[in-house]
Parts: structure tokens; sequence; C-alpha cells
């Protein structure tokens, strides 16, 4: 899952990505409303992390753009601003969670988790597909009740695949998905996770479409 952060205090921005990094996250960090602005209109991201005080363009400006460009991407405000009409502003401008601070790390994945969900039409914190389970909380993948030790990368790349069984992501796509703009991606990088998952899962759990991408079968396998 690839997170914009929008923040402007370095000591709260680096504790956030070093946080959600570890959490398996991938996270763009900017400190301004205008780079927002730019990365949001040039990069597919699954949830939007959004201060309010931003230099060179408040962040409640930010998230009217988003949503006046009929975007439907979640959105996170962190903030200070703790007054009811402050959070009431947010939340009427389109933002789908608010949290102040300072808040806890544990309760701000907790919260993205619950964004993803929604996002994807599920309510079930568990990921289930036939006779494989992805707890994104705990980091588990079982298969027949079986744990398996997967990567983060690898984790990431089967979260992406079982958000939409039967439907093919390209490399491109995949990349864009569990890559932030400072990593250092190897060409073959997406095809090293998917050969690993596939000897731990099983050949049958993804498919490759020549020309188009991997997938998840719709129908699991047994």
């Amino acid at each position: 899952m690839r997170l914009l952060l929008v923040e402007d205090d370095a000591m709260i921005g680096e504790s956030v990505h070093l946080g959600l990094t570890q959490d398996g996250y991938a996270v763009d960090w900017v400190k301004d409303g205008q780079t927002a602005d730019a990365a949001l209109d040039s990069e597919p991201y699954d949830l939007l992390l959004l201060d309010l005080g931003l230099p060179s363009k408040d962040g409640l400006q930010v998230l009217r753009g988003l949503r006046a460009r009929q975007k439907d991407l979640p959105v996170l405000i962190l903030t200070a601003r703790d007054a009811v009409a402050d959070r009431v502003a947010g939340l009427d401008a389109g933002a789908d969670d608010y949290l102040v601070k300072p808040f806890d790390l544990d309760e701000l994945a907790a919260r993205i988790r619950a964004l993803l969900r929604r996002r994807a039409g599920r309510a079930e914190p568990l990921m289930r597909h036939g006779a494989l389970s992805l707890n994104p909380a705990r980091h588990e993948v079982t298969l027949d009740g079986v744990p398996l030790r997967l990567s983060a990368r690898e984790q990431s790349v089967l979260l992406a695949l079982l958000e939409r069984p039967g439907l093919p992501l390209s490399r491109a796509q995949l990349e864009q998905r569990i890559y932030s703009w400072k990593d250092d991606v190897d060409s073959n990088a997406v095809e090293v996770h998917i050969f690993s998952l596939r000897r731990k899962l099983g050949a049958e759990w993804i498919q490759n479409l020549r020309g188009v991408g991997y997938l998840v079968p719709r129908t699991p396998p047994r």
C-alpha cells in the first residue's frame, strides 16, 4: 500500500514516516501543500495523511481541491487543531477521518487499516480467499491454517493482488503500489517477489497473463 504523508513538522514527519515504513507501507513524505497537489496528480496513492497548517497552501485547500477533482482517495487529517469547529470543517471538506496530535502510532495504523478496508469494500479485518488468509494488522499469512513466512514486500504484493481476485495488475502497477520515491527498485524486483510467492504458496495461486500482468484467480485453487 502506498501512502502520501503531508506534514511540515520534521519531528512528527520522521516519526510517522519511519513507523509506517516499518509497518510495511510505501510512504512518500512532502512538507507543503503545493508539492502535495503535484504528488496527488502524478502518483496513484491508496491513502492521504494530511496536516492542515501547511506552508504555501493550507491542508483544507489541498483537500477541497482533491475533492473538486472528483478523486475518492481516503483522507485522514492529522492536526493539532482540536476544536470541534475545526473537526467539523475538515470532515465537511471531504476528510474520511480526523486524528488530533499528539497521537499514538498504533492508533494511527489502526485508523489507516480501517480506511483501507472501507475503500476495498471489506468490513472484516482478515482477508480471506479460499484457504488463504492475510491479517494486515498482524502481518500474518496462512494457507490451510499453516503460517507462511513472507517478507514485507511479498506481503505487500499479495495484499495488492488479493484486493481484486481475477483482475490482473501489471508490473508497473505493482511497483507503484509497493515502492515509494526513495526506494531503489531493481528492474526485476516484482518478478523476484512473484517467484518467491509462487514458491511459497504454490504456482496456482498467482497466475501470469503474458503481456498483461499477474493475478490471484477469482476462484480459489483447491
